[in-house]
């Protein structure tokens, strides 16, 4: 099997089930996100320290949940592959939530706003994350305009501040400062 189909040169992709959509849909759009997401997640994965096992384990979980999300925008409800889908649930996003404690409650105590940066692992994750917001904007303008299944907004809401929590949690472990915003003053001539 060749890894090129030929298939979608005139700008057209297929959605599980066989309907052909422009690649600039917003149902194509927002699952490419996902994609997206779920890449940068594996390049974070690829600079975290081998001590890092669970949290890597968390990852490649979420990522493969991302692959499920990204399916479950790909087949419309109530098509002919629907059945074989894995639509999100609400205790994926239950799982989300008690990650998102762990991580918190573990990390450091909040002393401002955080930028993105530190050690290079919890500078993907914060990648990530603003890939992942970025998703879930394309999601929120596919559902203003078709059904969208209403866990996978949730699930990508969490998982936003997962990402956050996780980067906040492993630059302590690394013993490595976070940056903090720093307020520029007021230009006189504003």
């Amino acid at each position: 099997m060749k890894l090129y189909t030929r298939t979608g040169d005139a700008g057209e992709t297929g959605l599980y089930g066989g309907e052909r959509l422009g690649k600039d849909h917003p149902r194509v759009q927002a699952y490419g996100e996902v994609d997206e997401a779920s890449s940068q997640i594996g390049f974070a994965r690829s600079l975290l320290p081998q001590a890092h096992e669970e949290l890597d384990a968390h990852l490649a979980t979420i990522q493969n949940a991302l692959f499920d999300l990204g399916a479950d925008l790909a087949t419309r409800a109530g098509g002919p592959q629907e059945a074989k889908v894995r639509r999100m649930q609400e205790d994926d996003t239950a799982l989300l939530e008690a990650w998102t404690d762990r991580y918190t409650e573990e990390g450091p105590p909040f002393t401002g706003f955080v930028l993105p940066g530190g050690h290079p692992a919890a500078a993907a994750l914060q990648v990530a994350r603003a890939v992942v917001r970025r998703a879930e904007r394309r999601v929120v303008a596919l559902a203003r305009a078709e059904d969208v299944n209403p866990e996978v907004l949730r699930f990508l809401n969490r998982l936003s501040d997962l990402l956050f929590a996780m980067a906040r949690w492993l630059n302590a472990r690394e013993g490595v400062s976070e940056p903090l915003w720093q307020p520029r003053p007021s230009s006189p001539n504003s």
